[in-house]
């Protein structure tokens, strides 16, 4: 009898001390959830902090800059402005076409681009070569593209849209007034950045242009 009651009891023993084996290991994995970086209190503790965007790239004064509503700048100066309590450098950009001058931030020159290369204006030339695309969809949708393609601040689809709306082209005869404005519009703003990268006159660029698009010389653009 007693040698049963010794077997008992190492029994016993054995299982508490897998019991106590068993509750530290759930406290030291309790413990290691709450220090790990992913647990509820730590993402309530963690404040993120709004940085404001980095600029793309510094502009100078005098350099030709293209904001897509508006067309080829000419930045004139850089300014210290006061948004909210916030204080700002911002570009000051004169768009010679329209008499306006747009302020700028400079962290957030997203809208803006630099003027095209010598290569991009040479590509503009062969797209102005081509033939026009005609698309069977009413006018009304083709305008609205044309618009976004114009505003789009992008030179190839600029110049795909004077193509397409090229009035001396053998496939566009005519051209409604809604038609010819948007090709006028088109064109100037072509025309702008031309003047800008190759740094000739007005007259000796749309010489250039017209010639590409096969225009009557004698009809103003």
């Amino acid at each position: 009898m007693p040698k049963k009651k010794k077997k008992i009891k190492k029994k016993k023993i054995k299982k508490q001390a897998k019991l106590k084996t068993k509750e530290k290991q759930k406290t030291s994995v309790s413990e290691k959830k709450s220090s790990s970086p992913n647990s509820n209190d730590e993402k309530i503790e963690i404040k993120k902090v709004k940085k404001q965007p980095n600029a793309k790239r510094e502009y100078n004064i005098k350099d030709f800059v293209v904001y897509p509503k508006h067309g080829v700048g000419k930045i004139t100066s850089i300014e210290k402005a006061n948004i909210g309590q916030i204080e700002l450098q911002c570009y000051k950009i004169f768009i010679e076409k329209e008499k306006l001058t747009l302020t700028v931030p400079i962290n957030q020159q997203s809208n803006l681009r630099p003027i095209s290369s010598i290569n991009q204006i040479n590509k503009c030339v062969s797209i102005l070569k081509g033939k026009p695309k005609i698309k069977r969809t009413m006018w009304s949708r083709r305008a609205q593209e044309y618009d976004q393609k114009i505003n789009s601040g992008k030179i190839y689809e600029l110049a795909e849209v004077v193509k397409d709306l090229n009035k001396n082209s053998d496939i566009i005869a005519d051209q409604s007034y809604s038609e010819r404005q948007l090709f006028e519009k088109a064109y100037e703003r072509l025309k702008s950045e031309f003047e800008a990268v190759l740094s000739i006159s007005t007259e000796e660029v749309q010489k250039k242009m017209d010639k590409a698009l096969g225009r009557n010389q004698n009809i103003d653009a």
